[in-house]
């Protein structure tokens, strides 16, 4: 039996660095190929459970229709018979103390023709964990013409014109690690310069074995007749969702 806990970790901050949303929207989805018709057991970090300040608080709990509903409203364990192939066990919601993935400290500045950008990218998570596939788009004015980009750190940043960004992709950021860009962008000359309205700075990422929510799979039990051995494998990965920090 394969467990995936997929996290997507939505985000808005303001421009003073105020966290005005910060939840997680997850899904544990099962891959099962248990022969006969084994009945397994679920048990998670959460809060009702343990019943300690270390607990996760879950809310909206969505079940697949295999699940005992019963039993999981009396002791918080979730039973089923799974069927076979891959399904979705469950979903549900966090919107307390969120880990979030990384912090992001954007200083943007409009001086006449100009504007100057410095984007610190910090991750917050543990230095033995990395994440893949991070894109931060950047937003530049529709009227920016040339650009100049440095990167300090990990990545490579483009300006790309018909998108109205600056688009930075960092195909690996280990935890801990901090990467930094900064960037002047020209603007044409306009006798009406329209006002900039300065849409917010979005990132794109998956950390591997990381969840923003803190929830765990603490055991999966199968109890099988047979008594025969059954492999079970649990994979962590936070996604973004809405992931934006105003400027």
């Amino acid at each position: 039996a394969f467990v995936d806990v997929i996290e997507s970790v939505n985000l808005l901050v303001s421009a003073k660095g105020t966290v005005l949303r910060a939840d997680v929207q997850g899904q544990i989805v099962m891959r099962s190929f248990l022969s006969g018709m084994p009945e397994c057991k679920f048990g998670l970090n959460d809060k009702l459970l343990l019943d300690q300040a270390s607990g996760v608080e879950i809310a909206d709990c969505q079940f697949h229709q295999c699940v005992r509903l019963g039993r999981f409203d009396v002791d918080r364990t979730i039973s089923f018979i799974p069927p076979d192939g891959e399904f979705e066990l469950m979903r549900y919601r966090a919107a307390d103390n969120v880990n979030l993935p990384f912090k992001v400290l954007p200083v943007v500045r409009e001086r006449g023709r100009q504007v100057e950008y410095e984007v610190l990218v910090k991750a917050n998570f543990s230095a033995k964990l990395s994440a893949s596939g991070m894109v931060v788009t950047i937003p530049t004015p529709p009227s920016a013409t040339t650009c100049r980009i440095k990167v300090s750190g990990a990545g490579k940043a483009k300006y790309h014109p018909e998108e109205n960004a600056l688009v930075w992709k960092i195909s690996r950021l280990q935890g801990l690690q901090e990467t930094s860009l900064t960037a002047v962008v020209d603007l044409a000359a306009m006798s009406k310069p329209a006002p900039w309205s300065r849409p917010p700075i979005s990132l794109d990422f998956q950390v591997l074995m990381f969840t923003a929510s803190g929830l765990l799979v603490r055991f999966l039990k199968v109890f099988e007749k047979a008594n025969y051995p059954s492999v079970k494998w649990v994979r962590y990965m936070t996604k973004a969702g809405s992931y934006q920090i105003r400027i």
